[in-house]
């Protein structure tokens, strides 16, 4: 984001949305103009602030003193007590609480020193606000040049107008090196690790893109759904691995749907999540055998909302009843039907 340097008259912006610029490329120009003169009410708000800053700057500057004298006194009852304990005349636990008194005493005095800085600038901001305006600029206008090389991606200054300073003007980014952020559901985000293979799809290209999970990050925010549902959100950050001719079209806040792999591996008999149902403390089917359904327990691992992974109890081309209901009973009879 390139922002306004100074405040003052921004000229209108040469470029636009899509325009590749250069390090160093003349964006705009700026001429400065004075900060408008404080009205009556708000210089005496100024000027009461300005005083009350100054009564606390005193009141500061006094504590520090006075923790400097203490600060003093408790070096010398320290030094007595040392003296005293070299004569056998003072315990070493007196000694140590002297020692303590003056470490506390330092700490006192730190402390009074940070107060009298944070006094001090109190007051000077307050001193800044009430000083004259200065004279007129020269007139000089100030050059905004860009400070990388790459495609303009939004002007979002358009118009010759007055803006403060550190008003944004365009935005410039460099399209070749386009990271992708997926809001996922918390309970979903811990389940991510850095370096997980991820699936690009319905972003408008005719294949599907592969990525990398670079970065999950350790704060949520909370998201409205569509639903009116808030709901605890993790940003995950993902790095493009297929070369950048292949996702030209994409391009700065584009919609994509990522998947992210959790887990994947080879010849995995799987069957219907739709087909299993819980038979007391375990995972069971129903088998079509000679046109009857026959119960049978399976021992599932790796489970999405489609499939399941069948670690034992089904051999491969196994037939199943899918969303079966409660009152099939195990040796009733049923017939394949036709899915539309």
């Amino acid at each position: 984001v390139v922002s306004a340097p100074v405040m003052g008259r921004v000229e209108r912006v040469a470029v636009e949305a899509g325009d590749a610029v250069r390090r160093g490329q003349v964006l705009t120009r700026v001429r400065p103009e004075s900060p408008p003169l404080l009205d009556a009410r708000t210089r005496a708000e100024v000027q009461a602030a300005a005083a009350a800053a100054r009564a606390a700057l005193g009141r500061a500057e006094s504590e520090a003193r006075r923790a400097d004298d203490a600060l003093a006194q408790a070096r010398r009852e320290h030094q007595r007590t040392r003296d005293l304990a070299q004569a056998g005349l003072a315990t070493a636990q007196e000694l140590d609480a002297r020692e303590a008194e003056v470490r506390q005493a330092d700490g006192v005095v730190r402390a009074a020193t940070f107060a009298v800085d944070a006094a001090a600038s109190e007051l000077r901001r307050a001193e800044v606000r009430l000083a004259p305006a200065p004279a007129a600029a020269s007139g000089r206008p100030v050059v905004v040049v860009a400070p990388v090389a790459g495609v303009v991606l939004k002007r979002v200054r358009e118009s010759e107008a007055i803006v403060p300073a550190g008003e944004p003007l365009v935005e410039i980014g460099d399209p070749s090196r386009l990271e992708i952020v997926a809001d996922l559901l918390s309970a979903d985000a811990v389940q991510v690790r850095p370096g997980a293979r991820a699936l690009i799809e319905q972003w408008g290209g005719d294949r599907t893109l592969e990525a990398r999970v670079r970065q999950v990050e350790p704060a949520g925010f909370t998201k409205v759904s569509a639903l009116g549902v808030e709901e605890q959100r993790v940003n995950v950050i993902l790095d493009l691995v297929d070369p950048a001719q292949a996702w030209t079209a994409l391009g700065d806040a584009y919609r994509v749907e990522v998947r992210v792999v959790l887990w994947e591996g080879q010849d995995v008999l799987r069957v219907p999540t739709s087909a299993l149902f819980r038979n007391g403390d375990e995972w069971a089917v129903f088998v079509v055998v000679d046109g009857r359904a026959r119960r049978t327990a399976v021992s599932v691992g790796h489970r999405t909302g489609e499939v399941a992974e069948v670690l034992a109890g089904l051999d491969a081309g196994a037939r199943v009843v899918v969303f079966p209901p409660d009152a099939l009973a195990d040796g009733a009879r049923v017939s394949a039907r036709a899915v539309p």
